[in-house]
């Protein structure tokens, strides 16, 4: 797990930090996503919080491969690794959060979630053992994802339930029927979470930004 701050020059804030769990299957995009996310939440953000954002990373194995992009964007970078956030870690990412919260009070923490894990877990996680409230976002590979879903259906499942958006990215790679075939799918899955097709290459829309943290609503 990876814990990545971005700091500005003001003083501390008493604002109660905001959660968001973000998630999906390996290679969906997630990280560049964030990375456009947590600038905006910077860019944007007219709180006195000296910390805009926190993300906790989780990486599975002995070598970070998204903390070297973080690093190369000017985060700060600390790592726990070997383990899912919704499993055999969990105990570390509830005393990880309650810590951010307590010594940084930061805006914004930002959970980036193996691409294995189940981001309904993580929450349930957070909820049940520090009485913290989030939202989350799971991003889907597009072009892969007819294929994911005939090996892994239950996984996609789950990552999918307990969003309150989803964001389907690499829309720029697959026709627009295909697009909306797995728009569909989505649908199925879980009817009340926001649907909204990304291009991570590109500049994602800061309205996109406001649905996935819950500013408006999608529309």
């Amino acid at each position: 797990m990876e814990i990545s701050f971005i700091k500005s020059d003001a003083g501390r804030s008493d604002k109660i930090m905001k959660v968001l769990i973000l998630g999906g299957f390996l290679g969906s995009g997630k990280t560049t996503l964030l990375l456009q996310m947590a600038r905006y939440l910077v860019d944007s953000s007219g709180s006195g919080s000296a910390y805009k954002v926190v993300i906790l990373e989780n990486e599975v194995g002995r070598e970070g491969i998204d903390d070297k992009l973080l690093r190369g964007n000017g985060f700060n970078v600390e790592n726990l690794f070997n383990g899912c956030a919704c499993c055999t870690l969990a105990g570390e990412l509830v005393s990880a959060a309650y810590e951010i919260e307590k010594e940084y009070a930061p805006d914004w923490l930002i959970v980036e979630t193996t691409g294995l894990a189940y981001p309904g877990l993580i929450q349930d996680n957070l909820a049940a053992g520090i009485g913290m409230e989030s939202r989350v976002c799971t991003v889907v590979d597009v072009s892969r994802w007819k294929r994911l879903l005939h090996a892994m259906r239950e996984l996609l499942l789950g990552q999918t339930e307990r969003a309150d958006v989803v964001l389907m990215n690499k829309a720029d790679l697959v026709a627009e029927d295909i697009l909306r075939e797995v728009e569909k799918d989505i649908e199925e899955m879980n009817p009340a979470a926001a649907r909204i097709a990304t291009t991570a290459v590109g500049h994602v829309d800061e309205h996109v930004w406001d649905v996935v943290l819950g500013v408006i609503d999608h529309g």
